[in-house]
């Protein structure tokens, strides 16, 4: 795949956003649980990697442990981030597991319901950087056709747990059904690409203002950490628009991470913080795609 190290340059797309904002905020929230590797979801392990740094089990067993880290996300983490955003009546992105919102289908309406997009995330919680280009072709149809299912509507987004594939993209276009993917950590603002004729967005996500870094030594210990950091993004972010340039942040979610009880405080100030300043366009990232598509400034070879 060609490598661009250059993007928009100095030129950064001097144009604002819908509502005459020049700063736009994408929050995402991933929901994994159940689609995490285990033996009771018939898988060959189970899934090891968590804020705890498990060894993992190697018999054969379940991972009662794990899978209960897993399940605190759906059964108490999710309200506390519903409540928050209903409190600043805030529509986002959800990006789902096919094989989570299977097991927990009540899911699909509360997430509707209150107005947010469902996005694809695979079927499982899995890096697709091994998958050949049929099993991961299949992936994709698997995922697009259950969420359509389950919710009415199709999937338009798609972001693979990372790391990605070298046929991710081209299988996407490929499908036809997507509008964008977020498997991209490389700007600030979105862009668009032209490939085999066909344009795609890709809204670049985030690996820093992400409740991620809550695990292991990630740098996020208390609620305020999450606070402290995201604030400080969006002050430089806006900052960095006042010359009529645009730019667009990420704030990624996951409930059982963000939604315990010392940790929800972080997201509730930053959200009452961004919603304060009436400076951003906080939206999903469905709407900005759509925005994209129909401006020629977002182009890129």
């Amino acid at each position: 795949m060609k490598r661009n190290f250059i993007g928009y340059g100095e030129n950064k797309p001097k144009i604002s956003w819908p509502n005459k904002t020049h700063l736009a905020v994408s929050i995402v929230v991933n929901i994994e649980e159940g689609a995490e590797l285990s033996v009771s979801s018939g898988d060959s392990e189970n899934e090891y990697v968590y804020e705890n740094n498990r060894k993992q089990i190697k018999n054969g067993n379940q991972d009662l442990c794990m899978e209960s880290h897993f399940e605190y996300g759906l059964r108490s983490g999710i309200w506390r981030i519903f409540n928050v955003l209903d409190k600043y009546k805030i529509k986002t992105t959800f990006s789902c597991c096919s094989q989570a919102l299977e097991k927990s289908p009540w899911l699909v309406n509360e997430i509707l319901k209150r107005g947010h997009e469902i996005s694809a995330h695979g079927v499982k919680w899995i890096s697709h950087a091994n998958l050949n280009v049929n099993e991961e072709e299949k992936v994709i149809k698997e995922c697009y056709s259950s969420i359509s299912q389950l919710s009415g509507k199709p999937p338009m987004g798609w972001h693979t747990k990372s790391a990605t594939s070298p046929n991710t993209r081209n299988l996407l276009i490929k499908h036809g059904g997507f509008l964008y993917e977020s498997n991209a950590y490389n700007d600030d603002i979105p862009y668009v690409l032209e490939i085999k004729s066909k344009n795609i967005v890709i809204i670049p996500y985030s690996f820093d203002t992400n409740d991620m870094r809550f695990e292991g030594n990630g740098g996020f210990v208390h609620g305020v950490d999450f606070f402290d950091y995201c604030k400080e993004t969006f002050d430089q972010l806006l900052e960095e628009t006042k010359d009529g340039s645009i730019k667009m942040m990420s704030i990624g979610l996951h409930p059982r991470i963000i939604g315990r009880p010392g940790r929800i405080g972080g997201l509730a100030r930053i959200l009452e913080y961004i919603t304060a300043q009436k400076k951003s366009w906080i939206t999903r990232r469905i709407e900005i795609a759509k925005f994209c598509l129909q401006e020629d400034v977002f182009k890129q070879n």
